[in-house]
């Protein structure tokens, strides 16, 4: 979907978007607030406007990618078969107007276009032990970090939850792991540059170093700090860098930069937001704070984690996968009839839910909860409940539409928390959504870059 560009957009922008977004947000609450298990217990349907109903019943998959998400499969013409209400129309143009854009300036992307599973921009020392995804991640955030380095002059890269540069990660065990990939790596660099001498291998210096520290999100600079050594040339400058920092890490991250003297930049991407502490990871600016309606429930931000791009090729496809949502909101009503004090419990995964009927869907995942897979069921109750499943789809679609207004909030109150204290900051999209649905880096330095800023956006040829 289209969306605004978050670079660029002046201090008083940013301060105006994040108002319009809490209007919005408060205005469609009870839709964002809800849900999709309880669509049945809790008849999520008739909630809807009328009007919505009757444009949106009876779509194909294929139909709301286009129609309601703008995410029409390729080639495809728009075309719709009813005059929407304004009101749905006015909601669809919202969501595009007001959600930042994670659209990178790059094709989509042109790594993969030999091989799916591996990326042609990294050579087989650097692919191993890791998945197309990652690759994908890790080569990007590489090329921005090297680039932000430079410019800012850093002398060290700090990792935190690095899980396997100098790296800080909580997990021994990943640091054992990563200190034993470490020795692969440079071993079979070794091996390619004997056979090629073409390829040098990293001195001592260049080798990661890892340390085991867990790092709060209210932890001081020092302690942050503490295992790191100096520069030999006298006063270290840092480069704080976090892929998919879970949660509150991620503010942990931001706190250092601005009140270590010795960090100078920040290259960041967030995830997990709904483990954000609440006060205290969200908001962080004054003026998000200030704002009527800022508040983010844990349903609003676990649904900002939500996958947009990849949903929409689900719908595209109209695979049987889709109908996992309506099967689980059909068990819902029986768990609540066999035991009403029992809501939304977590139901392990079951394999191959496309391939089941609904009742041996329910049947396993009472099972799985704990209670009488033999229950008695009613076969035309749970048939008359798959039979809307285009419905589930439908209001799901809707939700999902909204939810990256909630982590353009999100982000955007961190902007503006930087912002107010004196440092500059923007949000790159800087990973192909398909593949890495948190794609929005915060950069952020303690100098101004000016012009110097756009050479973090380009893609190394």
């Amino acid at each position: 979907m289209p969306g605004v560009s978050a670079r660029g957009l002046s201090h008083a922008e940013r301060r105006q978007l994040a108002a319009n977004l809490t209007r919005v947000l408060s205005l469609y609450r009870s839709l964002l607030d809800a849900y999709i298990i309880e669509f049945f217990t809790d008849h999520l349907w008739s909630t809807l406007p009328c009007s919505w109903q009757e444009a949106l019943d009876g779509l194909t998959p294929p139909q709301l990618a286009a129609l309601l998400l703008g995410m029409p499969a390729e080639g495809e013409v728009v075309r719709y078969r009813s005059v929407w209400p304004l009101t749905l129309l006015a909601l669809k143009s919202t969501a595009s107007a007001l959600a930042f854009t994670r659209t990178p300036g790059f094709q989509t992307p042109s790594e993969f276009l030999e091989n799916p599973s591996q990326s042609s921009r990294l050579t087989a020392p650097f692919r191993k032990h890791v998945r197309p995804k990652k690759q994908h991640e890790i080569r990007r955030l590489g090329e921005l970090v090297k680039k932000l380095s430079d410019l800012t002059g850093c002398t060290q890269v700090v990792d935190v939850g690095s899980g396997q540069v100098k790296s800080i990660e909580g997990d021994r065990r990943l640091v054992e792991r990563a200190r034993r990939l470490d020795r692969e790596l440079l071993l079979a660099l070794e091996k390619a540059r004997k056979r090629t001498a073409q390829v040098a291998p990293p001195g001592p210096r260049c080798s990661p170093q890892h340390v085991v520290r867990w790092v709060e999100p209210a932890a001081l600079c020092d302690e942050l700090l503490l295992p790191l050594e100096h520069s030999p040339r006298g006063g270290a400058r840092l480069l704080l860098t976090g892929l998919h920092a879970c949660g509150d890490l991620s503010v942990a991250l931001l706190r250092h930069f601005c009140c270590c003297p010795e960090v100078v930049a920040l290259a960041s991407v967030g995830c997990c937001y709904m483990k954000l502490s609440d006060p205290g990871g969200y908001p962080l600016s004054q003026w998000v704070a200030a704002l009527p309606g800022c508040e983010l429930s844990y349903r609003l931000r676990e649904g900002a984690c939500h996958a947009l791009e990849e949903y929409a090729g689900r719908l595209q496809s109209a695979g049987p996968g889709l109908r996992s949502h309506c099967y689980r909101a059909a068990l819902e009503t029986v768990i609540r009839r066999a035991q009403p004090t029992l809501r939304r419990p977590g139901v392990q995964g079951i394999p191959r839910v496309h391939e089941l009927k609904i009742e041996e869907y329910v049947q396993r995942g009472l099972q799985r909860v704990g209670l009488d897979p033999q229950l008695p069921l009613s076969l035309a109750a749970l048939q008359a409940q798959q039979a809307q499943e285009n419905r589930v789809v439908a209001f799901f679609s809707l939700a999902l539409l909204l939810a990256p207004l909630v982590e353009t909030l999100i982000l955007l109150d961190r902007l503006l928390h930087l912002q107010e204290q004196g440092f500059h900051a923007e949000l790159l999209p800087i990973f192909s959504p398909e593949l890495s649905p948190r794609n929005l880096a915060l950069v952020a330095t303690k100098r101004p870059l000016g012009q110097a800023f756009s050479v973090l956006e380009t893609e190394d040829g």
